[in-house]
């Protein structure tokens, strides 16, 4: 068990993910876990850690992105006695809801939790639970950022009006993106980086065309 929560956001900046937070769980809300901390990035100060671990692997790797995630994070819960848990592990977890209470996030009217400082920068990427209640973080008290945003740049810059109905069109954005004129699109999503929020923590194009061929299975 970690003696405060800097010394395990220490261990993961080695990596060069963040100590997102660490919110207290309800008895009997996730088996026996007591608390959650939960491990993203802000901006791209993973990436050279991921690149480095993808140029050390021997064969190909499914989905390495999570793969090198999951082996970050087991290694740091291995040190202080904690359980991983991913996004994608079954049933899944309520990682939105967890972050939501612990930042007071809330959507962008494109779908990812917006943040007043990262915008649209930043994500989730696991967590490790604590049987025992370790030092936990009072809930920030965010303004929402899309709430006093009159211009909803992001919304209007979709090329497809992926997100008019107000909800996000998924095959209509991928059919795009697939498709033979998705020009930019293919590379990277123009309405997430019409967003001024953040513009600091925006990931290099390199980054966010690595995860828009994931997005679109290329």
């Amino acid at each position: 068990m970690p003696k405060d929560v800097a010394e395990l956001a220490i261990a993961l900046s080695a990596s060069g993910l963040s100590l997102r937070s660490v919110v207290r769980l309800e008895a009997g809300e996730w088996q026996s876990a007591r608390a959650v901390a939960l491990i993203g990035n802000e901006g791209a100060a993973y990436w050279h850690h991921f690149q480095n671990w993808c140029d050390d692997q021997t064969e190909s790797v499914e989905n390495p992105l999570d793969s090198w995630s999951r082996q970050v994070i087991n290694e740091v819960a291995n040190r202080f006695g904690g359980v991983v848990l991913m996004p994608n592990d079954r049933p899944y977890p309520p990682f939105q809801r967890w972050a939501m209470k612990a930042h007071g996030l809330r959507p962008s009217p494109i779908g990812p939790l917006i943040d007043a400082r990262f915008g649209l920068w930043h994500a989730y990427r696991g967590a490790i639970l604590f049987d025992d209640d370790i030092l936990i973080q009072d809930a920030e008290d965010q303004i929402h950022p899309c709430g006093v945003c009159a211009g909803k740049y992001c919304v209007k810059s979709c090329p497809v009006g992926a997100f008019d109905g107000g909800v996000f069109d998924y095959a209509r954005c991928l059919a795009h993106v697939r498709g033979p004129n998705a020009g930019e699109c293919r590379h990277k999503c123009i309405a997430r980086n019409a967003c001024p929020v953040g513009p600091e923590w925006r990931y290099p194009d390199h980054v966010q065309a690595f995860h828009q061929k994931v997005f679109a299975g290329l």
